[in-house]
């Protein structure tokens, strides 16, 4: 085949790689297009059953309220009516009486006037001496109309006008959340979750986290307040969750409508305090550990079951419960494990006493931190930076002059420094050492 040949089947098999990569990108867009729209449909379709939903409820409860509130109003002129008609008849009735009386009284003055002379001068003195009794001079009274009730209702039409507005602004729909996931991260057994406000003009007071396995399960709240990311714990390692978030309005009680999902996991294991170890007692997910007084004398280093922490992670250390203080406390990170040790202030490892003191291989620094205490948080970032190369082949294990950045924060305050070390790792073991009684310590 000549030069020339070869040259147009290379021009044609690269266009035909081109081709067939040019087609994959727009399968690739078609996907994301198909995506697209059926998260458009999906949110309409539930926007619009959940609208529908919304006002059946809310004009049931209305209208329960309208037929309770006309049930009370009904009453009440019930009771009016029977409490002003009853002397109202107790006067008929006495009325009537005086009535009944005066006929008979007219009957028996016909029969006296009409009788015979012999009987006529008893029958008028009977007739007069009984109209005496009677007292025909008293009637009783009956009350003006103004003095008796004259049942009315008080409509106030203002009322229409307040729902009508209330109803008119009840509710709205919008295209795009106010908050959005911005970021996930994984970290050991957990995933940090960052996210951001994408409208401007909505001034925000909360935000609230929300998550769930993807493939089953209800979603459940594990974030309230106004930081814009959280490090949601205790998550399965390669299992998929996904995470959403809302915000709430300043002078507001309803929550705005959910971000779109985002599906995130870790492949990173939980941080795990070692079983077994005297002096303390872990709890079922080994993330914590409290210092017993079943060896109050001596109770040595609390290791990490594994050297799970990773140079570009943040490891922290948060104190939910204190004991008495001693120099010879230390939480940190150590290149392996002395079963020895009673401290971890000693070489190969970084710490922070219960104090503030920082110790580098055992030797303690000029700069301190805070004092810890209930509540604080200790944290250790790190990462590598290399004085000399360390093999020709970059392998960490083959030794060389090797140094890591240290930053230890606590409180409000850090401090960085280089950790030397004569051999590379690519992994360190945690630990802490607590003299006394009554320390709680929960690593992630």
């Amino acid at each position: 085949m000549s030069i020339e040949a070869e040259a147009l089947l290379q021009e044609a098999k690269e266009s035909i790689e081109a081709a067939q990569n040019y087609r994959s990108e727009l399968q690739q867009r078609l996907h994301g297009l198909s995506q697209a729209r059926k998260q458009v449909r999906g949110s309409s379709s539930q926007a619009r059953e959940g609208l529908k939903r919304h006002f059946s409820e809310l004009q049931t409860a209305v209208t329960r309220l309208l037929t309770e509130r006309l049930s009370v109003l009904l009453s009440e002129v019930d009771v009016i009516e029977q409490d002003s008609v009853r002397p109202l008849d107790d006067c008929q009735k006495l009325i009537e009486h005086g009535v009944n009386t005066a006929d008979e009284l007219l009957r028996e003055g016909e029969v006296a006037i009409r009788c015979g002379l012999g009987e006529k001068e008893d029958l008028l003195g009977c007739f007069t001496k009984k109209a005496l009794q009677i007292h025909l001079d008293s009637l009783p009274e009956v009350p003006v109309l103004v003095d008796v009730p004259c049942v009315s209702a008080q409509l106030d039409d203002s009322l229409l006008y307040a729902v009508r507005d209330r109803v008119s602004r009840h509710g709205s729909v919008s295209s795009h959340p106010p908050v959005q996931i911005e970021e996930l991260q994984e970290r050991p057994g957990s995933v940090l979750v960052r996210w951001c406000k994408v409208d401007d003009e909505f001034a925000v007071q909360d935000y609230r986290l929300q998550y769930r396995r993807s493939v089953s399960g209800q979603y459940e709240d594990t974030y309230i307040g106004p930081e814009q990311e959280f490090l949601v714990l205790h998550l399965d390692p390669h299992t998929d969750h996904l995470f959403r978030v809302c915000a709430r309005g300043e002078g507001r009680t309803e929550w705005s409508p959910w971000s779109v999902p985002q599906t995130g996991y870790t492949t990173l294991a939980p941080h795990e305090w070692c079983p077994g170890s005297e002096g303390y007692i872990l709890s079922s997910r080994r993330n914590i550990a409290m210092r017993s007084d079943s060896s109050p004398s001596k109770a040595g280093v609390l290791y990490s079951n594994a050297p799970t922490y990773f140079c570009g992670q943040t490891l922290t250390f948060k104190i939910s419960a204190t004991g008495q203080v001693d120099k010879r406390d230390s939480i940190g990170v150590c290149v392996g494990c002395e079963g020895e040790a009673e401290s971890l202030q000693r070489d190969q490892a970084v710490c922070i006493s219960t104090n503030g003191a920082v110790f580098v291989n055992g030797k303690e620094m000029t700069n301190q931190l805070p004092s810890i205490t209930l509540g604080s948080a200790v944290t250790f970032d790190m990462e590598v930076v290399n004085l000399l190369p360390i093999s020709n082949n970059n392998n960490l294990s083959d030794g060389g002059n090797f140094k890591l950045r240290v930053t230890i924060g606590s409180g409000n305050r850090e401090v960085v420094f280089d950790w030397l070390l004569d051999q590379g790792v690519d992994c360190l073991f945690f630990g802490c050492s607590l003299a006394h009684p009554g320390w709680k310590v929960l690593v992630f």
